[in-house]
């Protein structure tokens, strides 16, 4: 147990910082909503800390590189602490205005992102000090995000209706705070990055270092295909809870509770996945198995909503798919690490979480555009049909086939 502390701190960890991040993004919305009854600043304070989270995925790679990730996860959480602190505290002393609100929720926004990028980059590096197979760490990682989010909404929504938003924000400042003790606490530390020449200004290291994460993905044709494919399934994703779900329980199912018991049931299933993975995955051939789980995660969800089958077989269908997309990231990360140098990891995961949200917001207009103009069941199809063109990557393009190859470490 003791030779795995590096492995279950780092877990514990994240475990906390999902949970509170799960909280915060049903309790900051519902107390912005609670104290000004305007959806339209609820909207624009969401929309800050959406744009503060992208934009900090996109840029903050190489602070987390040259800082170093430990350190770097650490000042993340404490600055998503205060930021999500001073929200109840200045309601308390009635000094809270919007614009403040909004400037929080975009420093919440930055934070967030180092904060993650910083955790995924200890990853290995507690896998290896723990003497854990990377594909069981990965998956145990994975596991430990989807459970906390899981349970974060839920968990905010009780304790706002038990108390009110102020306290849960309190909350969810404090899980953050417990996270970046845990993590400063650990002896997981990657090797710094050399200085460079002192004579240059950090701007321009920052821009050398940013150029530097940018030409290895030009080099190396799987990560970049990695965050290519992230990227357009997140599209597709995006709008699978947000609308395609809700329009079919409105227009098919005539059921919230459904819409419910759908939504949890995929959550759970990419959990269950998650876990076996941990299980069998360093047993199993990387390509052949994340071919075959993507191709059962992507057409046949949506295959399954436009055959309109009755509920429980619905349900289980989607179940399912759920399983076999909770696979899919521990085995992309566990081949990412492989890959991709020590040195690198922050700028090039920092840079595929960006490549992953970015294609979000665009998905989720477009899919609900066409919902509006050629209604669901033409969506359902042409969405089955992109994903299923998407899914096929893996057998087509011979790049893929690099997962199952010994990693080359530059």
């Amino acid at each position: 147990m003791r030779r795995r502390g590096p492995l279950l701190l780092l877990l514990v960890a994240n475990t906390i910082s999902a949970l509170g991040t799960g909280m915060t993004l049903l309790a900051i919305p519902w107390f912005v909503l609670h104290v000004s009854g305007s959806a339209v600043q609820t909207g624009l304070v969401a929309a800050a800390e959406t744009a503060g989270l992208v934009v900090a995925s996109a840029l903050a790679g190489p602070v987390v590189d040259r800082v170093g990730p430990r350190r770097t996860a650490v000042v993340a959480d404490l600055v998503a602490a205060g930021a999500v602190s001073l929200i109840p505290v200045l309601h308390g002393l009635d000094l809270l205005r919007l614009w403040v609100i909004v400037v929080l929720a975009l420093l919440l926004g930055l934070s967030r992102s180092p904060g993650d990028a910083s955790r995924l980059t200890l990853v290995p590096l507690a896998a290896q000090r723990s003497g854990v197979a990377l594909e069981r760490a990965t998956s145990a990682y994975e596991g430990s995000t989807r459970a906390a989010r899981m349970l974060g909404g839920p968990a905010a929504g009780a304790l706002i209706a038990l108390w009110s938003p102020p306290p849960v924000l309190l909350i969810d400042a404090a899980s953050f705070a417990v996270c970046a003790a845990i993590i400063g606490l650990t002896t997981i530390a990657a090797h710094k990055q050399a200085t460079g020449d002192p004579s240059t200004s950090r701007f321009r290291r920052y821009v050398t270092d940013l150029r530097e994460g940018l030409s290895y993905l030009r080099q190396d044709r799987l990560v970049s295909a990695f965050i290519l494919m992230t990227m357009a399934t997140n599209a597709i994703d995006a709008s699978f809870a947000t609308v395609i779900l809700p329009v079919y329980a409105d227009q098919v199912l005539h059921s919230t509770l459904q819409l419910g018991f759908l939504v949890s049931g995929f959550g759970l299933g990419a959990l269950l996945g998650t876990i076996a993975f941990a299980w069998a995955g360093p047993r199993l051939p990387r390509w052949p198995t994340f071919t075959v789980c993507f191709l059962l995660t992507g057409a046949p969800r949506y295959l399954a909503l436009v055959a309109e089958p009755p509920f429980l077989v619905l349900l289980a269908a989607i179940a399912v798919t759920g399983v076999t997309f909770g696979a899919l990231n521990p085995i992309m990360s566990t081949v990412e690490y492989e890959r991709i140098p020590e040195h690198l990891r922050g700028r090039v995961l920092s840079v595929g979480a960006a490549g992953a949200m970015l294609g979000m917001p665009v998905g989720t207009l477009l899919i609900g555009s066409l919902v509006n103009a050629a209604g669901l069941h033409t969506a359902l199809v042409s969405v089955c049909v992109v994903y299923l063109v998407v899914t096929l990557s893996p057998l087509l393009f011979p790049v893929w086939r690099q997962m199952n190859r010994p990693p080359v470490m530059a």
